[in-house]
């Protein structure tokens, strides 16, 4: 990439930390992080309070879990040069009346994922991690459930692989689908080493 490239991509990102489109109850505080040269794209769901506090994506134990899948070490998952983090909702959007974490704000991904997503040209896989992701990118392509699509991830290569969120919730999910971590985890880490 060229030096230009990299300082225009700099800009997009300034552009994007300095968002105020939505009412937010922390405030806003996008969290991304991302480079020309990245080959990975991680595309995931809103940053939860420890990230926002923090303003590292993935760092809470849904990111120790995600690296795990990926069989990365935090030193290559956070190099920029080589892996960009774009969540649906760049900053945290509050909790339901169940005291759950709120979806992704609806204005943030049509407004700035046309504009990063053709700035992130040397991906060569998009990983879709949660269902706000997958409805996104693959729109009529998704499946019923959420498992139905990772089930059938084949169907969305070369560019795509979809994964269920990494949460605790998740632990019994890969108890019930086997395949996941036979099948499905042997063919994402060999993909994203042969990447990276």
């Amino acid at each position: 990439m060229s030096a230009q490239s990299e300082a225009e991509f700099s800009r997009l990102l300034d552009r994007i930390r300095a968002c105020r489109l939505c009412d937010l109850p922390l405030g806003p505080r996008p969290v991304l992080r991302g480079s020309p040269s990245a080959r990975l794209l991680i595309v995931g769901q809103a940053p939860g309070t420890k990230v926002h506090a923090s303003g590292i994506p993935w760092d809470d134990r849904s990111g120790e879990r995600l690296r795990q899948w990926l069989d990365l070490t935090p030193d290559i998952f956070y190099d920029e040069q080589r892996v960009a983090i774009v969540p649906m909702g760049f900053c945290y959007p509050g909790r339901d009346s169940a005291g759950g974490d709120l979806p992704p704000r609806p204005e943030c991904a049509p407004t700035w994922h046309p504009l990063l997503r053709p700035a992130l040209g040397n991906v060569g896989l998009t990983l879709l991690v949660g269902r706000y992701a997958q409805a996104y990118y693959l729109g009529k392509g998704c499946r019923g459930t959420m498992t139905e699509t990772v089930r059938y991830y084949r169907d969305y290569f070369p560019a795509f692989l979809p994964l269920p969120h990494p949460s605790w919730r998740t632990t019994r999910w890969e108890r019930d689908n086997s395949w996941f971590g036979e099948t499905l985890l042997t063919e994402l880490r060999a993909r994203v080493k042969a990447l990276l």
